[in-house]
């Protein structure tokens, strides 16, 4: 399946940001831009899931226009 779209792996990037480094990144020091490590991470981590979130829909909806002009999908 996902050698069919693999786009959709964008969407395995918030999950590893919040839990798979979460072990990795829980220090209170160094303090980032004022703030501890692990709330800066997290923060870093917020604003890249939409982006993830995105990148995986463009290209979903260029796979779907693909498959539209090939007379695959109906919608």
């Amino acid at each position: 399946m996902i050698a069919r779209r693999p786009h959709l792996l964008w969407l395995l990037g918030p999950f590893v940001l919040y839990l798979g480094v979460l072990p990795f990144a829980n220090r209170v020091r160094p303090v980032v831009l004022g703030l501890p490590f692990l709330f800066f991470w997290l923060l870093c981590a917020t604003v890249l899931t939409p982006v993830c979130v995105w990148m995986a829909h463009r290209g979903d909806r260029g796979d779907r226009r693909e498959k539209k002009r090939q007379g695959r999908v109906a919608s």
